[in-house]
């Protein structure tokens, strides 16, 4: 009789623990972020989110005001203008994650990093402002935001 109040018991956590599902605690933060995007002023500038990983050389994720974090590219900075905002601090990464209003343009040419081995396009910065330094995920998982990991994942 114990046994089977015991299996019985076990049976019942087994169909509470399949009836959980993975909450996205960001989702509420990511919907208030794609309609602020959608009211973006379209102009001459873009929107950049510095994604600064150790290993590899990539500036961050680069998109057009009004369009969604998908859209973005990843790119290679071309500082012979100006250099990038952590760079000029002497404080390299220390922006990790921090949203950017950008001035400056896509040279049209594209970089080789090797740590990757990938090609990206290259985009030479004239100019920026902070939006924020504390802005709602993009990404799938928090994990991208870690410098020592190697995810090189596309925003959502």
């Amino acid at each position: 009789m114990i046994k089977h109040i015991f299996l019985l018991g076990l049976a019942g956590v087994f169909v509470f623990l399949a009836g959980c599902e993975t909450v996205d605690p960001d989702a509420s933060a990511r919907v208030a972020m794609n309609e602020a995007i959608s009211r973006e002023v379209p102009g001459d500038y873009f929107i950049g989110r510095r994604m600064y990983k150790k290993d590899y050389k990539v500036w961050g994720w680069i998109r057009e005001p009004g369009k969604p974090w998908k859209t973005a590219r990843l790119v290679m900075l071309n500082e012979q203008t100006m250099i990038a905002p952590d760079r000029a601090r002497n404080a390299i990464g220390s922006d990790n994650n921090t949203e950017y209003r950008l001035k400056g343009r896509f040279s049209g040419e594209r970089v080789y990093e090797p740590a990757s081995d990938t090609i990206y396009p290259e985009f030479v910065l004239t100019g920026y402002e902070v939006i924020s330094t504390q802005p709602p995920s993009i990404y799938k998982t928090r994990r991208q935001n870690d410098p020592t990991v190697r995810i090189l994942m596309p925003p959502l």
